[in-house]
């Protein structure tokens, strides 16, 4: 790959996380002191990522793949998408913020694909050359929350500036979008089914008793994710952490290290393993939540956050190269989308649902919560999924299911 293509790639990457961190850590945050709105509104904006990622395929599956280039689909989208972060910046009350963040992310999770789509288009070696263009992805998440911290929007009540700053680096890379190399639609001219959009023909796959218990495992362990997405900037700041965003950014540096060092580590362990040590890792994290404050204990709220490159990498990027590995050539492509809607889609979804009556029941007189009761809760949950997994899966050569 040429220099100039792989900085154009690298960049791309950079502002595509970057806007999405600019804003999304801090959204309940912002709909809680902003909005004056309660649990239930911050779940409810959490909710539409799930709604997105149910979408998402439709649109990349029936437009992106077909009829135009991905490149001008992505900055078609993030123009649009900066116009909407705008108007969310200027929201005062939530019945006009859930309209716009629900269209906003209906467009964006489509380009998460897009962008890969993008980048896997101009590569010849895609495990040489990917992880690195998508670790520049880590780095704008993690630029966007030190940034944040940085400017102590959080304290200052100045969160509005999150949803603007998104907005101008929507706005740039749609424009950017236009001059990135061409992507021709991969299916131009052919049929393409439903089932096929939503990964529906790699089902099959759920017949392998030990896969279908690595399905359900991750779509349950989502649940107590939703927990971390929605509430803990929320938490982190009621209880006096200083740069919540910022300190939170150390669990994108967590993931980015992780990643890098994740090879070495499944090679050793396999893929059990290193299932049950994410699954492990999600459980101390939440108790080192439930115990941790900004006094003594300081270091429990650090451990929980930078614990987050564990819990994704060696859950999620493990649990892709399995599926990978098992459905063969024919499938992989349709078992990662249907891998992806059940994760980010269903599981999320009941994730974002019950989180906010249990952080509500949880409210104190004084108008604060019981942390400490409320993330012991999916500890527990994750907790049970990885006893389950551990008795239940079985890792052995299996044939391929295509």
């Amino acid at each position: 790959m040429k220099l100039g293509t792989r900085f154009q790639l690298s960049f791309m990457m950079f502002l595509e996380f970057f806007i999405w961190g600019a804003w999304f850590v801090t959204m309940g945050t912002f709909i809680f002191k902003n909005l004056a709105a309660g649990e239930t509104e911050v779940s409810l904006a959490y909710l539409t990522q799930s709604i997105g990622a149910v979408i998402a395929p439709f649109i990349v599956g029936i437009i992106a793949d077909r009829y135009f280039p991905a490149q001008i689909i992505l900055g078609v989208i993030h123009i649009a998408g900066a116009i909407l972060l705008w108007f969310c910046a200027g929201a005062t009350n939530f019945d006009t913020f859930f309209p716009l963040i629900l269209t906003y992310m209906v467009l964006f999770m489509p380009t998460l694909a897009l962008v890969n789509s993008v980048s896997f288009g101009q590569m010849q070696d895609s495990s040489k050359d990917f992880p690195v263009i998508r670790g520049f992805g880590t780095a704008g998440w993690i630029v966007a929350g030190i940034t944040i911290g940085y400017l102590a929007w959080e304290e200052k009540g100045m969160l509005p500036g999150t949803f603007k700053m998104a907005a101008a680096a929507s706005a740039l890379l749609g424009i950017y979008s236009f001059f990135l190399p061409n992507t021709p639609p991969a299916k131009k001219g052919q049929k393409i089914s439903v089932g096929e959009i939503l990964g529906l023909d790699a089902i099959r796959l759920l017949k392998n008793k030990s896969y279908l218990m690595f399905f359900l495992s991750s779509v349950a362990i989502c649940i107590p994710l939703a927990f971390y997405y929605n509430f803990t900037n929320p938490f982190l700041n009621e209880i006096g952490m200083k740069a919540a965003a910022g300190k939170q950014a150390l669990g994108q540096a967590s993931e980015f290290i992780f990643i890098m060092i994740m090879p070495l580590f499944f090679k050793r362990l396999g893929v059990k393993k290193m299932l049950g040590l994410a699954m492990l890792s999600w459980v101390l994290r939440y108790v080192l939540f439930a115990y941790g404050n900004v006094d003594a204990n300081y270091w429990m709220l650090i451990g929980g956050i930078v614990l987050h490159g564990i819990c994704y990498d060696f859950f999620f990027v493990t649990g892709q190269i399995y599926t990978d590995q098992l459905a063969g050539e024919r499938f992989k492509n349709a078992a990662q989308g249907m891998v992806t809607l059940a994760t980010y889609g269903v599981g999320m979804m009941i994730g974002f649902l019950i989180s906010a009556p249990i952080v509500s029941a949880f409210k104190t007189a004084e108008g604060g919560h019981n942390w400490t009761s409320i993330w012991l809760i999916p500890a527990g949950i994750a907790l049970v999924v990885m006893l389950l997994f551990l008795l239940l899966f079985r890792e052995k050569s299996e044939a391929k299911q295509a």
